[in-house]
């Protein structure tokens, strides 16, 4: 069945199958081709699939690629937390008013996470002590 990427008759949900070629590019902790990305993420996911996303997260600026012999090296942009920081501001940038997203942000935060941005906050990097 077409899409069936997971063998179960269940298709990835948006942006699940970019996620995984992330996650793969993050393992291998260096450059690396399209061919050993569809390697890692195995699943029955198609080469040709695996270099279309490869191609589209080039195109966000989330990867970059350099020409190695006759194919290309990718190597992701940033890592998984800095990632999904720029994902929280973008989302901030477009929530509308600042103050009310935050407010609610900050108002769904469980009491450990609470703690851990006031921390964060008082100048503790790590987020820890």
């Amino acid at each position: 069945m077409a899409g069936d990427a997971h063998g179960d008759g269940r298709r990835r949900a948006r942006g699940e199958l970019e996620g995984e070629v992330l996650a793969a590019l993050w393992a291998a902790g260096e450059p690396v081709t399209a061919a050993a990305v569809h390697e890692r993420i195995g699943g029955g996911t198609a080469y040709t699939t695996v270099l279309t996303i490869l191609t589209r997260l080039c195109g966000k600026g989330l990867v970059t690629r350099r020409r190695e012999g006759r194919s290309h090296l990718y190597v992701p942009v940033d890592d998984q937390p800095g990632l999904a920081a720029a994902g929280m501001h973008s989302l901030l940038d477009e929530g509308g008013d600042r103050a009310q997203v935050l407010a609610r942000f900050v108002s769904e935060l469980s009491a450990e996470d609470e703690r851990l941005l006031e921390r964060l906050l008082h100048g503790d990097a790590r987020g820890q002590g």
